[in-house]
Parts: structure tokens; C-alpha cells; sequence
């Protein structure tokens, strides 16, 4: 009987680990299509400031981060099929894809921050220090 509960309290365990691993993932995911979206947002900012150069860099970093978000997604959506190990390579790959969407966000928004164009968060007002 000791040995029945054993067994499982081990699946059960593994189970967990497998949920906790997809939701991983699935946050990953999430957090990379948020910053594809705040680098598209960047990108049509620099666009309006009618930099080209600018409008041109953050436009590269959006579709960088697009790029890596469909990645995080499909990696997430893998993270919860087949063993434990690759269900860690999945949810770590869709990690690293999401690190990826924000460095590629942070490009955008530095692109746009050259180009003055107003910034995600500042509803449109231009620093008032700045002519």
C-alpha cells in the first residue's frame, strides 16, 4: 500500500512539473507578444517623426520581435507535449525567445527615442525640456 502511494505522489509530482513547465512557457509567450507590440508601437511613432533612418531601424527591431514572438508561441505550444526533458528545451526556448522580443523592443524604442518620436508611455507629450 506504502508503495502504491509512492508511486503516486511521483506522478503527481511529475504532472506538476509538466503544468508548471507549459505555464512557463505560456508566460514566455505572453511577455513576447507585449513587446513585439510596444516595438510596433515604437516603430509607428518613428515613422510619424518622418525619420526615415530611425523609422527604418525601430521597423527592423519590430519585426525582430514579431519574429521572436511567433517563436515563444510555437516553443510554448510544444512545452507541453513529449518527456520532461523536452519539455524543459521547449519552455526555456520560448524564454529565450522572449528575451530576445524585449532586446529587439529595446532597439525599437531606442530607435524611436533618436528619432524624438514620442514615447509609449507619455500619451503623445513631448518632453517639455526639448524644443
Amino acid at each position: 500500500m506504502n508503495f502504491n502511494k509512492a508511486l503516486l505522489v511521483v506522478a503527481l509530482g511529475l504532472a506538476l512539473a509538466a503544468c508548471n513547465k507549459g505555464q512557463q512557457a505560456a508566460d514566455s509567450a505572453n511577455e513576447a507578444q507585449q513587446s513585439a507590440g510596444e516595438a510596433q508601437q515604437a516603430a509607428s511613432n518613428a515613422a510619424a517623426t518622418g525619420d526615415a533612418a530611425a523609422a527604418d531601424a525601430a521597423q527592423t527591431a519590430a519585426d525582430a520581435a514579431a519574429a521572436s514572438a511567433d517563436a515563444a508561441s510555437t516553443a510554448a505550444g510544444n512545452a507541453t507535449a513529449g518527456d520532461a526533458t523536452r519539455r524543459d528545451d521547449m519552455a526555456d526556448s520560448a524564454e529565450q525567445s522572449a528575451d530576445a522580443a524585449k532586446q529587439a523592443q529595446d532597439a525599437a524604442e531606442e530607435a524611436n527615442a533618436a528619432s524624438d518620436g514620442k514615447t509609449n508611455n507619455d500619451d503623445g507629450k513631448k518632453d517639455p525640456s526639448k524644443p
